[in-house]
């Protein structure tokens, strides 16, 4: 539990499917929930992916983890996101095998993440803003019943935090010898930021398609010839009929009565003790870091505890806290903030502050106080002692969670007995009887939105795994529930050439535009070259010449695009080069350069730090990923990580996910 994590303050409550799927997106990379296998040393059976040191990754593991990734990213991808679920449910394997076995490994060499790091990790790292919105924890009830939401329970949850501050500990141990030189600083410096002005020749694909004119023969032999395209495009659509039973309406009649309040209370009091806390504000002059040598620039430190101390003699002088704080404080998450840091408990701090803070009467200032971040001057606002919440305390967190829950099995049960009774009495009888309308359907397919349901995949996912004539069957929604019967199926089909004439003219115009456009984009870069004129050569071609700007390598150029992809070549040239075709999009370019510029040496001071740090992150993670891939090979190699190659191709075989 995190009750350690209780803050006072305003409690904002968050009940949000976004974080929800933070949550759960988290856990399925940070967790493998398997259980410990029977056989530890024996292949792995059906229904598990692999073992690793006797650790089972289920089917149902991988396939959660690759829906996780597939939700995340699928705003990303599109409409067409679920066909690239082979692909991440690959990704979902090899990633959960990783994790394992760079868990086991952690704990091999005798790594361990304390509880104290587990608070820090949910208070502070990347779920604080879930769990501790604007600083304040969301309550004890709220944060169970998020974790509820996520099919989670407290204990995993933190458990599964512990695991990931596990290997990110690893992590840190094996990329700790990881170095850059000076001199690839400074020739990533020169790549980052040398300038080039050139001319481009741009042929565009629109100009060529309007060109196009097929004849019905010409279509027909395209339609013949991508025949595996067009086989079974139609997907299976089914017709329901269906009613709506919707929990807003019963959550609207649900009251929580104070005896149901009370009860739930008693049950969790433990979760309602709050530790001696303090609200506190500081002013932060930092001091200097140990150098390579351990040893700490004295001087620095005499300069900021004179800085400190002049401060204080404002502060005692009359001045305003808030505005100090704000103008000179270092710590610059609370100077924003007029220095306040909220409320803190014990343990939350440095010994020294937290000694001043939790010594200090409320209202005071104290003197300097030093720790390893510098020169502190703290006031304490506030002050509670320990104590347990009451009741009326609590009861605005507690009514909506016991209200949700019992609008959860009210309306379970009254979903349940409609159902049975449109089983017995058919859907519209059931229907009539209760005044809930009863909707007839067109043809749907699985990507369709239903009228009055909105997304709803465990409906969709009921609806295209029932068999026909098959009885009523009741699935959940995002409003609450829906019971519905089949009513007909259309299997896949492959339409007429007919059917879609101009679906096949339109790419017709599209391959034969774009085999057109990289022969003639080819030709202007060969008569360019031949000529040693872009211009002349283009003229002949029909291209629109275009001078740019000085142009850094992150940069964008109209009709171009982003310097990053083919075009990046103009950074190789030299002035009065031509270049050889660049595929830019819709777009064919060629290019000739006009001028290059160097970066000058002072903005190589300003960078150096920035460029450093970029080029170790990557070093660090190539090391890593080396370690990763060493580590699993060894593994293999030794027995201790098996995998099904049956399952796993099954898993990524296009159409294997249960109702796809």
């Amino acid at each position: 539990m995190i009750r350690f994590l209780q803050t006072e303050g305003p409690v904002k409550k968050i009940i949000l499917s976004g974080l929800l799927l933070l949550i759960c997106a988290a856990m399925v990379i940070a967790f493998v929930p398997g259980g410990l296998g029977s056989d530890l040393t024996g292949a792995p059976g059906k229904g598990i992916v692999a073992k690793v040191s006797g650790e089972d990754i289920t089917v149902e593991q991988v396939r959660e983890t690759a829906r996780q990734m597939l939700q995340q990213q699928g705003a990303q991808l599109g409409p067409n996101a679920s066909v690239l679920l082979p692909f991440f449910t690959q990704r979902a394997a090899d990633q959960l095998i990783d994790r394992q076995a760079l868990l086991i490994e952690a704990q091999h060499i005798g790594l361990k993440a304390t509880p104290q790091e587990v608070k820090d990790e949910l208070q502070h790292g990347r779920y604080a803003s879930v769990f501790f919105p604007g600083g304040n924890f969301v309550g004890e009830a709220e944060y169970q019943s998020m974790l509820q939401r996520a099919n989670l329970t407290p204990a995993a949850f933190e458990d599964s935090v512990g695991k990931e501050i596990l290997i990110n500990k690893l992590q840190t141990l094996i990329t700790g010898s990881a170095s850059v030189s000076d001199a690839a600083i400074r020739q990533e410096f020169a790549k980052q930021n040398t300038k080039v002005k050139f001319e481009y020749a741009v042929l565009k694909q629109d100009d060529i398609k309007k060109g196009l004119h097929p004849t019905t023969e010409e279509l027909k032999a395209f339609y013949d010839s991508h025949q595996k395209n067009y086989a079974n495009s139609v997907p299976e659509k089914r017709k329901i009929k269906y009613a709506v039973l919707d929990t807003g309406k019963i959550q609207d009649a649900v009251q929580v009565t104070h005896d149901e309040l009370q009860a739930y209370y008693n049950q969790h009091r433990d979760q309602y003790r709050m530790p001696e806390q303090a609200k506190v504000s500081h002013i932060l002059i930092k001091t200097p870091l140990a150098g390579p040598d351990g040893k700490v620039d004295d001087k620095g430190v005499a300069e900021a505890q004179r800085r400190a101390e002049d401060l204080l003699k404002q502060l005692k002088a009359g001045a305003k806290f808030e505005e100090l704080a704000k103008k000179y404080s270092e710590d610059p998450g609370s100077a924003k903030e007029g220095g306040s840091l909220g409320w803190i408990g014990k343990g939350r701090t440095v010994p020294e502050f937290e000694k001043a803070a939790f010594s200090l009467p409320k209202g005071q200032i104290s003197g300097l106080v030093k720790s390893s971040y510098g020169f502190h001057i703290i006031r304490v606002d506030d002050r509670q002692d320990a104590h347990m919440k009451s009741l009326d305390e609590v009861k605005g967190e507690l009514e909506p969670v016991l209200k949700q829950q019992k609008t959860q099995e009210i309306a379970q049960k009254q979903a349940e007995a409609f159902s049975e009774q449109a089983k017995t009495q058919g859907l519209d009888a059931a229907g009539a009887a209760k005044g809930v309308p009863v909707v007839t359907s067109d043809f749907f397919s699985r990507r369709d939105l239903v009228p009055g349901l909105g997304p709803a995949p465990q409906f969709m996912d009921a609806v295209f795994g029932a068999p026909e004539k098959s009885p009523p069957q009741m699935a959940a929604t995002s409003q609450g529930f829906a019971v519905f019967e089949l009513l007909s199926v259309k299997p896949p089909s492959t339409p007429t050439f007919e059917e879609i004439r101009t679906q096949v003219e339109e790419q017709f115009k599209s391959e034969r535009s774009n085999i057109l456009l990289s022969q003639k984009t080819q030709e202007l870069s060969d008569r360019a070259k031949t000529e040693h004129d872009l211009k002349k050569a283009a003229k002949e071609l029909g291209a629109t010449v275009k001078t740019s700007e000085f142009v850094l390598p992150d940069g964008q150029v109209p009709d171009l695009g982003s310097m990053t992809g083919q075009a990046a070549v103009a950074f190789s040239m030299k002035p009065g080069d031509i270049s050889g075709p660049i595929n830019s999009g819709t777009n064919g370019v060629v290019i000739s350069v006009i001028e290059v510029q160097a970066p000058a040496d002072p903005d190589f001071a300003a960078k150096r730090d920035q460029i450093r740090d970029m080029l170790l992150q990557g070093k660090q993670q190539e090391l890593f990923g080396l370690f990763v891939t060493n580590l699993r090979d060894q593994m293999e190699k030794s027995g201790k990580i098996k995998i099904n190659q049956e399952e796993m191709k099954t898993l990524t075989r296009a159409g294997s996910e249960p109702g796809i």
